[in-house]
Order: C-alpha cells, then sequence, then structure tokens
C-alpha cells in the first residue's frame, strides 16, 4: 500500500513539476486573425460564464456589438460589466434566454429583432453535461431540449435578420465526445433507456449533424456556419458530475482555460477565407475530423425534419 501511494506521490509530482510544458503543448490553436468589427452585431447564447464570456469579451475588443443571452441575467449584467470596463466597448448588453424554455427562445428573438435590424454572428455557446434525467419546460429530454433542440429553434428564428446581413455565420459549439454519440430515433428523449454520459455525447452528435445539414440549406445565402470543439476546458459545464469535477481538479493545470477554449470559436466566427469549409468540424483552429455518424447525411436530415416536427416549426 505504501509503495503504491509513494508511486502515485511522485507521478503528481512529476505532474506538476511539468505543468508548463505540458499546458503549453494543451492549450491548442490560437486564432490569429486581425479582424476587427466595428458596426458588427454578435449574439453569443451562455456568454455570462466559461468561454462564452471569454469569446465575448474579445469580440468586444475587437468593436463589435455584443449580446450576452442567457438564463442567469444577474451573472451576465456582471459578465457584462466585466467586459465593458476590460475592453472600453459598452456595446455589450445582456438579455434574458432560457434555452429550456421555448417561449423564453421566442421571446428573446422577438425583442432582439425589434432592437437590431442586423445580426452578423451567432455563436451557439450555451450548454448543459452530465444532468440527471429531467425534461425541459416543453417536456424534451434537457441534453437533446437545450444543447440541440433550443440552439435549434434560436438559429431558425435569427436566420432571416442573418441573411439580411450577410455575410454571416453561425458557430454551433459541440464536442470531440460527439464520437460516442448515436442518434437513436426509436428513443430520441431517453425515456426507454437513460444514460447521462451519452445524453451528452447524442447531443453533441446532433450539434454537428445540424451544422452539416445547415450548411446544405444555406448555400449562396451568403451565411456559412462551423461546429467546434472547444478542447477540455476548466469550466462550470461538469458540476453536475462529482467524478468529472474531482478530475477536473485534480488535473486542472493541464486543463485549457476558459480564453484557450474560446479561440476555435473566435477562428470560425473571425477567420478570413473559411466559406468554403461551411458545415465542417473545427478543433484547434483547424479542420478536424468527426466521427462517421456525424457524416450520414440522412441521419442529418433525418434529425432536422424530426426537430422541426418536435418544436412544430416549418423550415425549408
Amino acid at each position: 500500500m505504501l509503495a503504491v501511494l509513494g508511486l502515485l506521490t511522485s507521478f503528481l509530482f512529476f505532474l506538476y513539476v511539468t505543468a508548463p510544458s505540458i499546458r503549453k503543448f494543451f492549450a491548442g490553436g490560437v486564432c490569429r486573425t486581425n479582424m476587427q468589427l466595428p458596426g458588427k452585431v454578435v449574439v453569443i447564447t451562455g456568454a455570462n460564464t466559461g468561454i462564452g464570456k471569454e469569446t465575448a469579451r474579445e469580440l468586444a475588443r475587437r468593436g463589435a456589438r455584443v449580446y450576452i443571452a442567457c438564463r442567469d441575467v444577474l451573472k451576465g449584467e456582471s459578465a457584462a460589466s466585466e467586459i465593458r470596463a476590460d475592453t472600453k466597448n459598452s456595446q455589450v448588453l445582456v438579455r434574458k434566454l432560457d434555452l429550456s424554455d421555448t417561449k423564453s427562445i421566442r421571446a428573446f428573438a422577438e425583442g432582439f429583432l425589434t432592437e437590431e435590424k442586423q445580426l452578423h454572428i451567432l455563436i451557439n455557446n450555451a450548454g448543459v453535461m452530465m444532468c440527471p434525467y429531467s425534461k425541459t419546460v416543453d417536456g424534451f429530454e434537457t441534453h437533446l431540449g437545450v444543447n440541440h433542440l433550443g440552439h435549434f429553434l434560436l438559429t431558425h428564428l435569427l436566420l432571416e435578420q442573418l441573411k439580411a446581413s450577410a455575410p454571416a455565420r453561425v458557430v454551433n459549439l459541440s464536442s470531440v465526445i460527439h464520437h460516442a454519440g448515436k442518434i437513436r430515433f426509436h428513443d430520441l428523449q431517453g425515456e426507454k433507456h437513460y444514460n447521462r454520459g451519452f445524453a451528452y455525447c447524442h447531443s453533441k452528435l446532433a450539434n454537428v449533424l445540424f451544422t452539416r445539414e445547415l450548411a446544405k440549406r444555406l448555400q449562396g445565402t451568403g451565411v456559412t456556419t462551423y461546429a467546434v470543439h472547444p478542447g477540455i476546458v476548466r469550466s462550470e459545464l461538469v458540476r453536475h458530475s462529482f467524478l468529472l469535477c474531482l478530475l477536473w481538479r485534480l488535473f486542472s493545470p493541464f486543463l485549457k482555460t476558459a480564453r484557450e477554449g474560446a479561440q476555435t470559436s473566435l477562428h470560425c466566427a473571425l477567420a478570413e477565407g473559411l466559406e468554403p469549409l461551411s458545415g465542417k468540424y473545427f478543433s484547434d483552429c483547424k479542420r478536424a475530423w468527426v466521427s462517421p455518424r456525424a457524416r450520414n447525411n440522412k441521419t442529418a436530415e433525418r434529425l432536422w425534419n424530426v426537430s422541426c416536427e418536435l418544436l412544430g416549426i416549418q423550415w425549408e
């Protein structure tokens, strides 16, 4: 027993001694573009914390008018105040958006469209992870409802504004964990069998498939779309899993910071010349490999149609 503890102690000591080199290796890609955004309008969901907050900070620094769309308005106002002070950009605004409630999504979209005549960048950043089984206000399984259907509806409601503002971009945050996902149309809501880890994986695969199908339907409109894996980031996303919280705390020196995690979102929102890669999946600021399931056009189209049915919308 003492020998095992000694080996574990030595291993942890080695990790912490070599932490700076390992951290540099895992920090990942960096958004290199100098693109400035005066006069541009951006909406970012879940930008009151983590990756979304750092994405909002950088876009505000570049001169954009940034809308922080989040469920917790008090946290949103605190984040916006910090960003305004840091960037000297007063055009950082907070609006209520609860992705687990389609009425809230519609209310946000209606208010935004009344307030703004343009939208150049939509970043579907918010998400939930490893939640115990629960349902949204509208009766959708929480991972599916928030991570996929909520952003699907929001994008639908804002799409005409994006088209009118073209060139415009939609960035959908997914995850490398989509490789473990599967769209189970026979049990999409997890009512027959539910595993909260796999439920998250399924929703992240849905994000990639949505991006793929959206790109196909947006051809020729001047609006392009990209799916993003931000990396393994220190954030509040793991709060529903005690084990992940423990692992995140133990290995936090080697995880990406929120600022590092925001780089691929920024790359896909800003980098010049990405238009031919609309619908593709990015990691560390470059195109990355997706699972065979994420390349299935029939699944993408069927998921699109089922999503429309569930939300009661028509989207040609």
